[in-house]
């Protein structure tokens, strides 16, 4: 199971460094960023898709799985106005989550 614990870490490190809430979501919070910022949007465009990566490349059980469910992130960046529920990039990334954890192995 240390390879298994090994993928996990290792998808976590990558959707860490493109992770817009710990960069960018504080300076929308204060004021000094708007939610529509271009460099913002680039920055959770680019979080998004790598995270939709993640999730596809496969090798996480699902216990593994549900400690990266990316709905909390998502639920954060939504009320702050960054991103919206109907946004394609938004429900393809809950979708590849969904299709992953039904085809994962405890």
């Amino acid at each position: 199971m240390e390879s298994g614990e090994h993928h996990l870490q290792r998808a976590i490190a990558i959707i860490s460094q493109s992770d817009p809430l710990t960069k960018l979501l504080e300076e929308v919070k204060l004021g000094r960023m708007k939610p529509t910022d271009a460099g913002l949007r680039a920055v959770t465009g680019s979080w998004l898709g790598t995270y939709q990566k993640v999730i596809e490349s496969g090798g996480l059980t699902g216990q593994a799985l549900r400690r990266i469910d990316p709905q909390p992130r998502l639920a954060v960046l939504i009320e702050c106005g960054v991103l919206t529920s109907e946004q394609q990039a938004v429900t393809a990334l809950r979708a590849s989550f969904e299709k992953a954890v039904a085809a994962a192995t405890e």
